[in-house]
């Protein structure tokens, strides 16, 4: 597998960032023995999207996303997130999570950076050619993916409500939101736990 391209940074920030602390988690490289994989993830996702009676349980919103926490497998984090038409997530990260999702209802769109962002010390960076990933993940469609993924998720119908599962493990310490302006991308915002619960 080829290493992801790097990020060049273009500023760092005048002084330590207060989110400095939490851009390095903590968590272990290596997960203890009997943490699920990406791959378990996965198998979640795609199993719980398939039940039809969680899925229509969700309250759906014409104006924002809604969500309802799930229990996840072996101490994951876990979603059923409803998107109106024309929602998104905007670019982020999960830290040090690895994570999977799959299209319950509908279709979503991932656009992906094949990059790893350094952990801190910056606020704007220049991405090099190349980097960009994106697909479309109809009715069961899923994927998994390793820590640090960088994306966005769309619901880009513009009159179908689309519903997805996403499990995390371990649960997010934190989210990263980046803004992007073609080859430049900055960080906007350090989202913990608190603030999407």
């Amino acid at each position: 597998m080829s290493q992801p391209a790097p990020a060049r940074p273009l500023s760092a920030p005048a002084e330590p960032s207060p989110d400095a602390s939490a851009d390095s988690p903590s968590s272990p490289a290596t997960p203890p023995p009997g943490a699920p994989t990406a791959a378990h993830l996965l198998d979640f996702v795609r199993r719980t999207a398939a039940d039809r009676a969680l899925v229509d349980s969700l309250p759906l919103d014409p104006e924002g996303r809604t969500w309802v926490r799930l229990e996840g497998p072996g101490g994951s984090e876990a979603w059923l997130i409803g998107w109106p038409p024309g929602t998104g997530t905007g670019w982020h990260d999960h830290a040090e999570s690895l994570g999977a999702f799959a299209t319950a209802r509908g279709t979503l769109t991932e656009n992906a950076l094949a990059v790893r962002l350094p952990a801190s010390g910056w606020r704007t960076l220049e991405l090099a050619d190349g980097l960009d990933r994106s697909r479309r993940l109809g009715e069961g469609g899923g994927r998994a993916f390793g820590r640090h993924h960088v994306h966005e998720v769309l619901n880009g119908s513009p009159d179908t409500h689309a519903v997805s599962v996403h499990a995390y493990y371990p649960p997010l310490p934190l989210i990263r939101r980046f803004s992007r302006t073609g080859a430049v991308l900055r960080l906007e915002q350090v989202e913990r736990p608190e603030d999407w619960q």
